[in-house]
């Protein structure tokens, strides 16, 4: 019993420093900086402090925002669902891969031609800092609705190339201890076997969860979540001792349930975004310990990443990435917006620390700019989304809070519901209800317009962005989506 107080002075201490964690949101919005800069940087100046918490093992480190990573990609696919992305699936897939790889390879250059990094120190630099955060982006945009497809394309760059980063270091490093030819080889096959077994691990574990989630009746709705949690965690597990990427399998598994129709899905979505925002605060929390503030003030590591950083910002990323866009059916403003939104954050660090474990010369000052690079992203470039994309003309709205919710529970599945959401250009934007062509077994139930519900009569007229709940006839053909959806 002797070390009950201790133990609840530690408990009353994190929990205590996860409540201001949870508050700093309130801050990140008045100043305009993201929440997991505080969060960096407010951990960071902590470890300086209490100088106990530098010594936390960095494998420690690397373990628990590994696990904070599964909760915030699953979160992320689910959040973007197929429907989503497969209006953008070819582009996301081409920046997310190839926009890693020469990224990384642009970097390398720069820092071993204008820094004078060794070529191997170099490369690994790149890669370490080449993939885009989810944690990041999410948290930027989560508030955020960007119309067009930047806003998906930007969601799905940073949950694919997180994968494709972290096994493209693994494949570096791997190769390591080969030679010429064959460390190319070596990492190639690396890189390969680690993003396919991922995929497919990602393909069939989804598919099975979602069997699983709509089949499988639990006792309990509370347990619906915790389903999902847990398959996730196993869907990271299998396809890692099967040498793929289990980041890649989770996001995918997240991607193919995101759009189920399952029971609880409401209550599974709200979990799993919570379980988000509580690993976005772990992680970054994790990573700022591992940093020194005036550690970073000797040498001159603090100068080559903020210069590597505004080369990464203005130079590199948009003519590399810039001319993988060319091909795309993307405005001029949404190419700038998309080149100037490729955030960094926890995955570029966590990266960072597998340099430090794994011996790497040089690796404490590569380490350093690591951080700076990602400092500097998440400060400058996210504190600054918001002015870029009006000055580029890229629609964004923030969509305000609705904490009350009217909810009515079904023992079976509802076939005869619908739920459709008004799009700019429609048939049924700026029409009246009356005029609208629904047929004579289906007919409108509830307009939700800017969180607030309107009553439903014959003169009452849809909007852009109004939310509509259908009763219908489940044996007729949803012709009614039409309506609904954008001309052409």
């Amino acid at each position: 019993m002797s070390d009950v107080i201790p133990f609840g002075l530690v408990i009353a201490v994190v929990s205590g420093a996860g409540l201001l964690s949870v508050w700093s949101n309130r801050v990140s919005e008045r100043v305009r900086i993201p929440a997991p800069a505080i969060f960096l940087i407010a951990a960071a100046v902590t470890s300086d402090i209490f100088t106990p918490l530098e010594h936390i093992p960095v494998r420690v480190t690397q373990r628990v925002v590994t696990a904070m990573l599964i909760l915030l990609l699953f979160e992320g696919g689910m959040h973007i669902g197929w429907r989503r992305l497969r209006t953008a699936a070819g582009p996301v897939l081409i920046i997310g891969v190839a926009g890693t790889v020469v990224t990384a390879s642009g970097v390398a250059a720069v820092a071993h031609l204008v820094f004078g990094l060794d070529w191997r120190g170099a490369l690994l630099l790149g890669v370490a800092v080449a993939p885009t955060d989810p944690a990041v982006v999410f948290s930027v945009l989560g508030r955020r609705e960007i119309a067009g497809r930047s806003g998906t394309l930007l969601e799905g760059e940073s949950g694919a190339n997180d994968p494709v980063g972290i096994a493209a270091l693994a494949a570096v490093l791997a190769a390591g201890s080969a030679g010429g030819w064959s460390a190319i080889g070596a990492g190639v096959g690396e890189f390969a076997e680690q993003i396919l077994i991922g995929a497919a691990a990602g393909v069939c574990g989804g598919y099975l969860l979602g069997l699983a989630m709509r089949r499988l009746p639990l006792p309990s709705g509370a347990l619906y979540p915790v389903q999902t949690l847990l398959g996730a965690g196993t869907i990271y597990g299998i396809a890692t001792l099967a040498h793929g990427s289990g980041f890649l399998a989770v996001f995918v598994a997240g991607i193919v349930v995101g759009d189920l129709r399952t029971p609880y899905k409401a209550e599974i979505e709200r979990f799993h975004s919570s379980t988000a925002s509580l690993a976005e605060i772990a992680a970054f929390t994790m990573l700022g310990l591992t940093v020194s503030v005036a550690g970073l003030a000797h040498g001159t590591a603090w100068l080559i990443g903020l210069a590597l950083a505004a080369l990464l910002t203005l130079v590199i990323r948009p003519i590399l990435v810039g001319a993988l866009l060319l091909p795309m059916k993307l405005s001029r403003g949404e190419r700038v917006f998309v080149m100037w939104a490729g955030l960094k954050g926890a995955v570029p660090i966590l990266l960072g620390t597998y340099l430090l474990s794994a011996d790497v010369a040089g690796a404490t000052r590569l380490y350093k700019i690591v951080v700076v690079v990602v400092a500097f992203s998440v400060i400058v470039q996210g504190g600054l989304i918001p002015t870029i994309a009006h000055r580029v003309g890229v629609p964004m709205r923030v969509l305000e809070p609705e904490p009350w919710s009217l909810s009515v529970r079904f023992r079976h599945e509802p076939t005869n519901v619908r739920h459709y959401q008004v799009a700019a250009g429609s048939p049924a934007d700026n029409t009246r209800v009356a005029d609208l062509d629904l047929g004579e077994d289906t007919w409108i139930s509830l307009i939700n317009r800017d969180g607030t519900p309107v009553p439903v009569r014959g003169n009452t007229v849809l909007y852009s962005g109004d939310e509509v709940l259908l009763l219908v006839d489940p044996d007729q053909p949803a012709t009614a989506a039409a309506l609904f959806r954008a001309a052409g």
